[in-house]
């Protein structure tokens, strides 16, 4: 996409971003996007804001690089505060993002913490609500995402490392985040196409997002008494730091471009417009929902 294009321009979608076409690369995890060839398109140059969240206060895990972080630069462009959760280790990320969310005029917090502890994900949000004098918007993004070609060597610590991060977190996030929430609050999770089509390789990543999508259609029924919207984006293959720590083979990385109808990967940028809409009052009849945004691939 050019310099002199936004979010709103009318074109071919196929065409929308040229192929990443990756050289095999590696890093240990988490990964750090600014280290990444191609770097991923957050929407840093093309994303325009209407002002579809102003005054909101919103948290999101994983807030540092990648869909997470495409998320913050478009919430805070449409006049939200935004606080990013990440790793010690993804702090530069992490600057560059709040740089974004600064730019646009609204404040940025950083919040370095891991998030498979409970007590920690209940004072990421306390700090949150604190810092941001409040808290109506839950992103909950952050994943983790390792291959493992066979079963046999799948590692306990590895697959429940992965719920924690992926299931457990969200849930501890979204029970404290209850007490801050107001009406009008709402909750987006962050699922996956795996949750429908898991790769036989990511046993342990694809179950995390089945059972997002599932808990998420459970608590927006729950949760619609007090006025809070819960909803799911679920994304195709989206070029970010997942898949170059450890995230794919290398086979599937050199043909990333040619898992989705589109013949491309996806860019970050892309998804986070699903995220504002269910974000905003445009959306207040929608809960319960799974909104995939995968580049024409079917899902059930």
């Amino acid at each position: 996409m050019t310099s002199d294009r936004d979010q709103f321009t009318f074109d071919n979608p196929v065409t929308r971003y040229a192929r990443v076409e990756p050289p095999v690369q590696h890093q240990p995890e988490p990964g750090v996007q600014a280290e990444m060839t191609p770097v991923p398109d957050l929407g840093e140059k093309t994303y325009r804001g209407l002002g579809r969240l102003v005054g909101r206060k919103a948290l999101i895990t994983g807030g540092d690089s990648g869909i997470g972080g495409a998320v913050a630069i478009a919430f805070a462009r449409e006049g939200a505060d935004v606080a990013i959760v990440h790793l010690p280790d993804e702090q530069r990320d992490a600057d560059h993002i709040l740089e974004q969310i600064r730019d646009a005029g609204r404040t940025g917090v950083s919040i370095a913490t891991d998030i498979t502890d409970p007590g920690a994900c209940r004072e990421l949000v306390a700090r949150a609500a604190e810092a941001l004098d409040g808290l109506d918007i839950v992103v909950n993004n952050a994943g983790k995402q390792v291959m493992v070609e066979k079963v046999d060597d799948l590692s306990d610590e590895q697959f429940e490392q992965t719920f924690r991060t992926n299931v457990f977190a969200p849930f501890w996030i979204t029970k404290a985040a209850l007490a801050h929430l107001p009406e009008g609050g709402t909750i987006i999770n962050t699922a996956s196409l795996e949750a429908y089509v898991p790769a036989p390789d990511r046993l342990d990543y694809a179950a995390t997002k089945a059972a997002i999508n599932n808990l998420s259609k459970g608590l927006a029924q729950q949760l619609a008494s007090r006025g809070i919207r819960v909803n799911v984006v679920a994304p195709g293959p989206t070029w970010s730091a997942l898949q170059v720590s450890q995230g794919v083979s290398d086979d599937q990385m050199e043909h990333f471009d040619d898992e989705s109808t589109y013949q491309r990967a996806g860019q970050p940028a892309e998804i986070a417009p699903a995220f504002v809409f269910l974000a905003s009052a445009e959306s207040s009849c929608v809960s319960g929902e799974t909104l995939n945004v995968n580049g024409g691939m079917v899902t059930p």
